[in-house]
């Protein structure tokens, strides 16, 4: 297979861009986020100094740590352990439920939906542009890595759909420039069925039938609006509207500011895509020189060797992209020059790996013993109630393929467990109890070629999971504002939860 060859100078100066990008969009639509009218920007109002803080770009850049220091294929174990390092104080809607769910003991994927309203919001769109700028040229390489970033906090919903939409397209945004043909490439990756699919297709339909700008946000709002303004489908064709309708780069961006609801986000994505498509030539003095080079943490984001500036950013970023396309990637590698094969749009087109990764169990939580990936599935809720038989799956893989072996669960004095069936290469067990304690933990015990791994799962009781109102977030402190678990009113060290 002819492989796609992207030009190392070219491909720094769009990852710089994209940064750039990123930064300029969501400064500009920072003072306007959650406000739902319809705004009449055409430049910053008001004018910064600086970039404004943004979780959009910090909790990308708390990745770049992962991926500098535990590889470039994290389990969903170590995203969960560096939000808990470094993200734990971000209160807000999906985010200060990851670290509920987290400080209770349960993990990915499971951590991302359970008694968590907001899984079909922006929180993790937003963090696309790590996995689009380390795997460029490979969509769906991209796209099944925001998978495992996305289901940390929003397993199953649009927010998962989103991410891993706008990785495929920023990734293959390097390669090509046409926005019908990238609009194809993410919807490529992501169900048909999805609010996020239907939304934007309704922003391109709008486009391709002449309908205006104004009359198409309307149609947005109208058919696919929600109370919450960082409702993910909405804010999807939002960017969409702006990126088709928009005639120059300011201009795309503000049309798109301009909808309204999330504008930090849709600004920030925008400007990030627009930054890969043109480089920095495609980025005006004007827009660029008030945000500058630095990058500004927001005061939530936990203090490490995050990069200072956008330079420094963008270096480190390259670095893992090497990496990546050496180990990860079958089809595209950084050279001299660009070289782009005939059949490159089949290519950027392939979906399977995304669309494998979209039939993991949401409803399990998903451990890596030694080279091992070890799931226990909790069919439904990671809840066991008093007196009232639960049924728990087991399986393992290596490197994505079933292994076979020995499987016991280890459950609290006074439970009992028996071995039901095996089922869709699960071993499946029946547990039942009549006393529990509000967390519970389960040892599953796994033999493979005489060898004993062994892991720890949580299960609530029914005290622990009693609900939670929707569209509440979790308590904060009233000084600081963090996630009252992880004050920053005093230092804290990286054991936060």
């Amino acid at each position: 297979m002819n492989k796609i060859q992207l030009s190392r100078k070219m491909f720094q100066e769009k990852v710089y861009a994209c940064w750039l990008g990123k930064n300029i969009g969501g400064t500009l639509g920072a003072p306007y986020e959650l406000k739902k009218f319809v705004n009449d920007l055409d430049f910053y109002r008001p004018v910064p100094r600086k970039a404004a803080p943004n979780d959009d770009l910090d909790l990308q850049i708390i990745w770049l740590k992962m991926l500098e220091e535990r590889g470039v294929d994290p389990s969903l174990e170590d995203f969960a352990e560096y939000w808990k390092r470094y993200a734990s104080a971000y209160p807000w809607n999906e985010y200060g439920f990851l670290s509920r769910n987290l400080k209770r003991g349960l993990l990915p994927p499971i951590s991302g939906c359970f008694e968590n309203y907001f899984v079909d919001e922006m929180g993790s769109p937003i963090r696309s542009e790590i996995w689009a700028c380390i795997a460029p040229g490979d969509p769906q390489l991209a796209a099944s890595m925001a998978w495992k970033d996305a289901v940390i906090d929003h397993a199953g919903g649009e927010g998962m759909h989103g991410e891993m939409f706008w990785a495929a397209i920023e990734s293959a945004a390097f390669v090509v420039q046409d926005p019908e043909t990238l609009i194809q490439i993410g919807l490529s990756m992501i169900p048909l069925h999805s609010a996020i699919s239907r939304a934007i297709r309704e922003a391109v339909w709008c486009y391709k039938n002449d309908v205006s700008w104004a009359e198409a946000r309307e149609r947005v709002v109208t058919y696919y609006g929600h109370h919450q303004p960082c409702h993910a489908p909405q804010n999807h064709a939002f960017i969409i509207l702006g990126w088709l309708y928009g005639k120059d780069f300011g201009d795309k961006l503000c049309k798109a500011v301009n909808c309204g609801y999330d504008t930090d986000c849709t600004g920030a994505t925008l400007g990030a895509l627009l930054g890969i498509l043109g480089g920095t030539k495609s980025i005006p003095r004007k827009w660029a020189s008030p945000v500058g080079e630095q990058i500004v943490l927001h005061k939530f984001t936990g203090r490490f060797d995050a990069p200072k500036t956008l330079n420094e950013l963008t270096k480190r970023t390259v670095l893992l992209a090497e990496k990546v396309l050496k180990e990860k990637s079958d089809s595209v590698v950084l050279s001299d020059k660009n070289i782009i094969p005939n059949n490159v749009l089949s290519l950027l087109i392939r979906n399977e790996k995304a669309l494998s990764v979209l039939d993991h169990d949401l409803q399990a939580s998903t451990v890596l013993c030694g080279d091992i990936e070890v799931t226990l599935h909790y069919y439904g809720e990671p809840v066991i109630r008093p007196d009232f038989e639960k049924m728990l799956g087991v399986s393992c893989k290596k490197e994505g393929k079933v292994v076979e072996g020995t499987i016991t669960l280890d459950v609290p004095e006074g439970w009992q467990v028996k071995q039901k069936d095996e089922l869709m290469n699960q071993k499946r067990f029946i547990i039942c109890a009549s006393k529990i304690k509000n967390i519970n933990t389960i040892n599953v015990r796994v033999s493979l070629s005489n060898e004993l791994h062994e892991k720890k799962f949580v299960i609530l009781g029914p005290n622990e999971a009693i609900g939670y109102p929707s569209g509440e977030n979790v308590p904060t402190c009233p000084k600081c504002h963090a996630w009252q678990y992880a004050c920053i009113c005093v230092k804290k060290d990286d054991s936060i939860l």
